[in-house]
C-alpha cells in the first residue's frame, strides 16, 4: 500500500480561487447580467462561464453595447440616473421601458455572451470609428479590451449537463519547474480551479508528481466526493494503488481515470493548456514577495489582491474607518472611507468589515484581508466572513504592547503579524515580508489619519456656526431643515436667510459667518 510520501518536490499553491460567472435571475422584472464567484443552486439564475480571464472585459462591453440597467440603484431609485442620460440606460426605474421589449435587449446581450464573436464585431466597428476620428486613446482602450475577451475558452462544446462531479488533474513540465493545475466540477459548472508551482533540485518526475500530489491533496479534509479523478497520463500500477488508497482514505470507490475523447478529454485539455500557460509566466519582483507571503502564512491563495483595513478616532469621536486596496499597486481608486458609530475600536471594525461584506453581492471579494489589529480582531473577521459564507482569508498586524499598551509612535514597539490560527511572527525589521505589510499598514493609517482630521476639522467649523450670537438649538434646526447642511448654512446669503430668520437675527447671523469664514 501506498504510504504517505515525504515530500520530495517543493510544491507551492499559486492560484486558489473559483473562476468567475457571468449570471442573469431572469425572475427579476428588468433582470441585470452579473459577474460572480458565488454559484447558487436556483433555477431562476443562469449562469454563463467560467472565465479564467475577459470575464469583466465582455460585461463592460455588454453594458456599453446594450442599455440595461446596470446597478441595483437603477432599479430601486424613482429618477432617472446618469446612465440614462449618457444613453446607456433606458429608465425602467421612470417606466420608460415596458418588461416586454427590456426583455428583447436582454436576449440579445446574452446571445452575446453564448457567442462572444458578436461582441467583437460590434466592438471592432467602434474601434475603427474612433480611429477614423483621431480619438486614439479610446480606440486603444477597445483594442486591449477585444484582445482580452478573444482570450476567454469557451466550453461550449461540453456538455456540463450531463457531467457528474469531477476532479481533474494535470502537470505541465520543464526541467525542474512545473505546474500542477486542478478543475473541481460540482453540479454541472467548473467551480473552482487551483495551480500548484512545483520546485525542485532534481528533475521531475511525472508520475511521482501525480502521486505525491493526489497522496497530499486527499489526505485532508474533503467535503464533497468526486464520482471520478480524471488524469491526462496514465498511472499504470500505480493507479491501483491510489485507488485503493482513496478508498481507505474517503470510504468510497472513486475511479482515475485517462480520457482519451469526448468532453472529459477535452477538460483535460483545457487543465493542460492552464498548466503550461502558468509555467510559461516569470514569477515578477512583486508576485515573489506575495509567494513568500503565501508561505510565511501558508495560505491557501496567492494574495494577488489585498484589502487592507484601520480605524481613527479621537476619544471616541469622529470615529472613521478607511480600507485600502493593493493588487500589484495601490490601487487608489478602489480606496473606502466609512463614517463608523461604534463605541470602542472592536465594534468600529465590526461595522466596517459588515458593510464591506454586504458589498461582496456586486463585487468579487479578495484574495486577501489584512488587519491593523490581533487575535480579536481576526476572530471577528472570520467570524462575519463565515456567517456570510464568504471563504476569504485574514491575517493581522499589530504593535506589540509596552505597559499593556500598544504605542504604534514608539520606535521600541515591534511590529508582530499573526494568522487566522493565532500564530505570532516577529520578524527582523530588515525582513521583506515585514516590511511589504507594514508598506500596506501605513498605507491604511495614513488614509484614515487624513479623513479622521477632515471630519474633526468638520465638526470643528459646525460648532463655530453654533457659537453664532443668537443662534440656538431650535434656531439651528431651523437652519438645518432649510438649508439642508451646515455647508449650506455657512454658504446662504443675506438674503436667504432673511428667509427663515426675522432681518435682525439673519444679519447677526450673516455677521457672525463672516468671521467663522475668515
Amino acid at each position: 500500500m501506498i504510504k504517505q510520501l515525504k515530500p520530495k518536490y517543493n510544491i507551492l499553491l499559486r492560484d486558489d480561487k473559483t473562476y468567475p460567472y457571468l449570471c442573469v435571475d431572469i425572475s427579476e422584472d428588468y433582470p441585470r447580467i452579473l459577474l460572480t464567484r458565488k454559484v447558487f443552486k436556483s433555477q431562476s439564475i443562469h449562469y454563463f462561464g467560467p472565465y479564467s480571464s475577459g470575464g469583466r472585459d465582455l460585461l463592460d462591453s455588454l453594458y456599453e453595447t446594450f442599455p440595461l440597467a446596470q446597478k441595483e440603484s437603477c432599479l430601486k431609485g424613482k429618477k432617472a440616473c446618469l446612465f440614462y442620460q449618457i444613453k446607456r440606460c433606458l429608465a425602467p426605474c421612470e417606466g420608460k421601458i415596458s418588461k416586454e421589449d427590456y426583455r428583447k435587449i436582454l436576449e440579445q446581450a446574452l446571445e452575446c455572451i453564448q457567442n462572444p464573436k458578436k461582441i467583437l464585431a460590434i466592438l471592432d466597428k467602434k474601434m475603427q470609428f474612433l480611429s477614423e476620428n483621431l480619438r486614439f486613446e479610446e480606440a486603444m482602450v477597445l483594442r486591449d479590451r477585444i484582445a482580452k475577451i478573444k482570450q476567454i475558452s469557451p466550453l461550449s462544446g461540453v456538455d456540463f449537463a450531463r457531467m457528474e462531479d469531477l476532479d481533474i488533474f494535470a502537470l505541465e513540465i520543464e526541467g525542474n519547474k512545473g505546474v500542477l493545475v486542478k478543475f473541481f466540477v460540482r453540479g454541472g459548472r467548473v467551480v473552482s480551479s487551483a495551480s500548484n508551482v512545483i520546485k525542485s533540485q532534481y528533475e521531475l518526475n511525472i508520475e511521482e508528481i501525480y502521486t505525491q500530489s493526489l497522496i497530499n491533496y486527499y489526505s485532508g479534509e474533503i467535503l464533497i466526493k468526486p464520482k471520478q479523478i480524471l488524469i491526462p497520463y496514465d498511472l499504470k500500477e500505480k493507479k491501483d494503488e491510489l485507488e485503493q488508497f482513496l478508498y481507505q482514505k474517503l470510504h468510497k470507490k472513486i475511479p482515475i481515470h485517462c480520457p482519451k475523447s469526448g468532453d472529459k478529454k477535452q477538460l483535460c485539455n483545457l487543465a493542460l493548456k492552464n498548466a503550461k500557460e502558468s509555467l510559461n509566466l516569470n514569477l515578477t519582483a512583486s508576485e515573489e514577495i506575495l509567494l513568500d507571503i503565501q508561505k510565511l502564512f501558508g495560505l491557501q491563495n496567492m494574495p494577488y489582491r489585498i484589502e487592507i483595513f484601520d480605524t481613527s478616532h479621537h476619544r471616541g469621536k469622529q470615529c472613521v474607518g478607511a480600507m485600502v486596496v493593493y493588487d500589484e499597486r495601490f490601487i487608489k481608486e478602489s480606496y473606502r472611507h466609512y463614517l463608523l458609530e461604534g463605541s470602542d475600536e472592536y465594534l468600529q471594525m465590526k461595522e466596517m468589515l459588515q458593510r464591506r461584506i454586504e458589498k461582496f453581492k456586486e463585487e468579487v471579494p479578495p484574495d486577501l484581508w489584512v488587519l491593523d489589529g490581533g487575535v480579536g480582531q481576526i476572530n471577528l473577521a472570520k467570524d462575519l466572513l463565515n456567517s456570510a459564507g464568504v471563504n476569504l482569508e485574514v491575517v493581522g498586524i499589530s504593535k506589540e504592547k509596552l505597559d499593556s499598551k500598544a504605542h504604534r509612535a514608539k520606535g521600541a514597539a515591534l511590529d508582530i503579524l499573526r494568522d487566522e490560527k493565532g500564530q505570532e511572527y516577529r520578524l527582523k525589521s530588515s525582513d521583506k515580508r515585514l516590511q511589504f505589510l507594514q508598506k500596506l499598514r501605513d498605507e491604511a493609517h495614513r488614509f484614515a489619519i487624513t479623513f479622521h482630521q477632515k471630519q474633526k476639522q468638520k465638526t470643528m467649523q459646525q460648532s463655530k456656526v453654533l457659537e453664532v450670537k443668537g443662534v440656538g438649538k431650535a434656531i439651528q434646526k431651523r437652519l438645518l431643515a432649510y438649508f439642508g447642511s451646515f455647508e449650506g448654512i455657512k454658504k446662504a446669503s443675506l438674503d436667504e436667510l432673511e428667509k427663515v430668520l426675522s432681518k435682525k437675527l439673519a444679519k447677526s447671523v450673516y455677521e457672525g459667518l463672516l468671521e467663522v469664514k475668515s
